[in-house]
């Protein structure tokens, strides 16, 4: 029997689309720290950019895991729920030290995207678990 939910080619858009966001927010943050903290962020550089690389390099390993789920949504659909739990963790945060720290306001954009994708999540696995047999 072939696996098969309503939606599916919206849904496997919604995992390469969250792919490429976190591979390219992963790799800029990685690689291009220095310009995005002196002309975008207007911060001053972090003391230990390991601990803010090891950050960047989970966001784009997260973009790995979103590809995978493009690739066999059904196979790794235990990385959407990873994923959710990685995104409400992330915008937390970000709200939290946004509101509470005057961080700058674009990592709140990203809790925002990231709320975004949490949703679409959701809504995909309950229209797995409605639609596919146990």
């Amino acid at each position: 029997m072939k696996e098969h939910i309503s939606n599916e080619n919206f849904f496997r858009n919604l995992f390469l689309v969250a792919a490429l966001y976190d591979f390219i927010l992963g790799l800029a943050f990685f690689f291009l720290w220095q310009p995005i903290f002196d002309n975008v962020l207007k911060l001053p550089h972090p003391n230990y950019l390991g601990f803010y690389q090891a950050a960047a390099a989970f966001v784009f390993n997260m973009g790995i895991g979103f590809y995978f789920v493009y690739r066999n949504m059904y196979r790794n659909i235990d990385i959407v729920r990873l994923g959710i739990i990685f995104k409400v963790f992330y915008s937390g945060i970000a709200f939290y030290w946004v509101l509470a720290a005057n961080m700058p306001g674009i990592f709140a954009g990203f809790g925002l995207v990231d709320l975004i994708f949490i949703i679409l999540f959701v809504i995909f696995l309950r229209a797995v678990n409605r639609e596919m047999p146990s």
